[in-house]
């Protein structure tokens, strides 16, 4: 079997990859180990937002990425529900306000709206934050929403089929040498091989010589409530110091945190801990698992999006630490104009494995 590209993975980055890439007329075939969408898609908080606090490379392709959601109905022609809600980063140190301001002129410079908001303000747009945090101040960016993964998913998917990608679902690539991918099923060949294969990504760059200094994938899993009574609209927020993350999921908290070690049950109890001091009024609240999935995280949570020219080819789009929902259209883009020997809309070197501080 051969084509023009093969795309490795079936996530949302490697099917906007495989839509942009088809897009642009180029023969696409791509191989997902299991189903669309069930490794780190199946275990985001289905949110979009465009501030990365201290990451403006993720933040330009955040903002990128959000208009292309805004878009979606027209390329690649699915509906996709989106609801404003903003996001509110809570600053319970002089440090992380410093941070803040510090970091400020790159966000506004790619195109983050984002401010620095006092504690009273903050407790007005989340009014749960209890009395007794020392909230010293907030982010508040009002470009976030909540979306649907799986929607994402299944638009990217239909749109690359129209476009003439075919996809091959439980077909893991098992090597890649010199623009052929061993399957169970065959080698197939290819001008270019793209990895986006998310938590498996790194032996499969491995064995096309290509060293994604991924470190062993880690396990996301986030908890939900049991239902709740009169929660306030809220927005998505995120206490900069523990890391606990959470957003209404119709009468429930969607709450994440870090990432669980081997030890589930302390990490629960540490969650729970964490809402009861953010939070007082859900203190004791029951919290049951929500999704997990593998995820990819690269030592510095920005992606690292390259390539080896070829022929043939070797691309690779991965380690996205649990952005990759909010920067797969502009990840796509910058794929397809790579492969395509196109001046990119970011200086890709700011992506590349051979950037500073994580080789």
């Amino acid at each position: 079997m051969s084509g023009r590209v093969v795309v490795v993975g079936g996530g949302v980055i490697g099917l906007s990859v495989a839509y942009h890439l088809a897009e642009a007329g180029v023969g696409t075939v791509l191989l997902e180990r299991g189903t669309l969408g069930s490794g780190a898609s199946r275990a985001t908080a289905d949110v979009l937002r465009a501030y990365f606090a201290g990451d403006p490379v993720s933040s330009a392709l955040a903002v990128r990425s959000l208009d292309a959601y805004r878009d979606f109905a027209t390329r690649p022609g699915a509906r996709l529900p989106m609801r404003q809600v903003g996001y509110l980063v809570l600053f319970t140190d002089a440090d992380q306000v410093a941070a803040f301001e510090a970091d400020l002129p790159a966000q506004r410079a790619v195109g983050v709206d984002v401010e620095l908001i006092d504690a009273r303000r903050a407790r007005r747009l989340n009014p749960l934050i209890g009395g007794d945090l020392p909230l010293l101040a907030a982010a508040w960016s009002p470009q976030a929403y909540v979306s649907d993964t799986a929607a994402i998913v299944d638009g990217y998917a239909q749109g690359a089929r129209m476009a003439g990608v075919r996809i091959r679902t439980g077909c893991p690539a098992l090597a890649v040498h010199d623009g052929r991918v061993e399957t169970p099923g065959g080698t197939i060949t290819a001008d270019a091989v793209v990895c986006a294969a998310g938590a498996w990504s790194a032996p499969l760059a491995r064995s096309a010589g290509v060293d994604l200094p991924l470190p062993e994938p880690v396990t996301q899993e986030l908890l939900v409530t049991d239902p709740l009574e009169a929660l306030p609209e809220l927005p998505i927020t995120l206490d900069a110091a523990s890391r606990l993350l959470v957003r209404l999921r119709g009468d429930r908290l969607l709450i994440g945190m870090g990432y669980p070690d081997n030890d589930r049950a302390a990490w629960r109890a540490g969650v729970a801990a964490q809402l009861a001091v953010t939070y007082p009024s859900l203190s004791g609240v029951r919290l049951h698992t929500a999704v997990t999935g593998a995820r990819d995280a690269s030592p510095d949570r920005t992606a690292f999006i390259g390539h080896r020219p070829g022929p043939p080819a070797f691309l690779y789009a991965a380690g996205f630490s649990g952005h990759g929902l909010c920067n797969a259209p502009a990840a796509g883009e910058l794929v397809r104009d790579l492969y395509l020997g196109r001046e990119p809309w970011l200086d890709t070197a700011t992506l590349a494995v051979t950037r500073e501080g994580v080789g």
